[in-house]
């Protein structure tokens, strides 16, 4: 008698190691294709945006493989204009406003993709000693002008990159927390109140109470459990 076949074993999906595998070339596409000469010659926006776009044809998982081009442009951008003494703030600006217009041709998830690549814009800034608060705040800016440009939600955007900053910066040190949260605690590009805590966040300790005043000695109380004070003489009433 022929044995019944049982359920058939799912095979391993090979979705996993092909983001990798497309996640890796992006990166590699991404770091040969921006260098000194390209952002001179190009400018900082359209590089970024070309080079993204041409490293994801053919990806299947271009939401995944989004975040890691948007990132690796940005850091090689920020990178490839410090080994030429540029403007390091200007630069991050605009790579993330070419990282979010790509982003949206695409039709990716933009306020994730604000998110990672103002953390990389501030993560490269501070790898190569620039300076992080102003690193956020151009990134910031560079958000809400892609976002104007393609009628996006300007607060909703600038408030995702504000948070991949202040994430970056936190990673960084308390100093840099501190700095990039003073920056985005006002008025940026013409947006409020994107970071309300000011301070590097640190252990809650809650506070002491203050001490209860000692009554003098022989003395009893007059407050009985669970009512309010009474006078001396509704007690001798009530004693009577």
């Amino acid at each position: 008698m022929a044995r019944e076949a049982g359920p058939k074993r799912r095979q391993p999906k090979a979705s996993a190691a092909r983001r990798a595998q497309d996640a890796q070339r992006v990166q590699r596409t991404i770091e040969d294709a921006i260098n000194s000469g390209e952002i001179i010659a190009v400018g900082v926006l359209n590089l970024v945006k070309n080079t993204i776009l041409t490293a994801l044809v053919g990806v299947q998982d271009v939401g995944a493989a989004l975040g890691v081009a948007g990132v690796a442009a940005v850091r090689g951008s920020i990178k490839a204009a410090a080994a030429i003494g540029g403007d390091l703030g200007a630069v991050a600006r605009e790579a993330i406003r070419g990282t979010v217009t790509a982003a949206e041709q695409i039709g990716g998830e933009l306020g994730g993709v604000a998110r990672s690549a103002a953390r990389g814009a501030v993560n490269a800034t501070g790898e190569v000693g620039g300076d992080v608060g102003t690193a956020a705040r151009r990134a910031v800016e560079g958000t809400v002008a892609a976002a104007r440009e393609l009628g996006a939600d300007v607060v909703e955007l600038a408030r995702s990159a504000a948070e991949g900053a202040v994430e970056a910066a936190d990673h960084i040190g308390d100093t840099a927390g501190r700095a990039v949260r003073a920056t985005l605690s006002g008025t940026v590009a013409g947006v409020r109140t994107l970071v309300r805590d000011v301070s590097a966040p640190g252990p809650r300790t809650r506070p002491r109470r203050a001490p209860a005043l000692a009554r003098p000695r022989g003395t009893r109380s007059t407050t009985r459990r669970g009512r309010a004070p009474e006078s001396r003489g509704t007690l001798d009433a009530e004693a009577s």
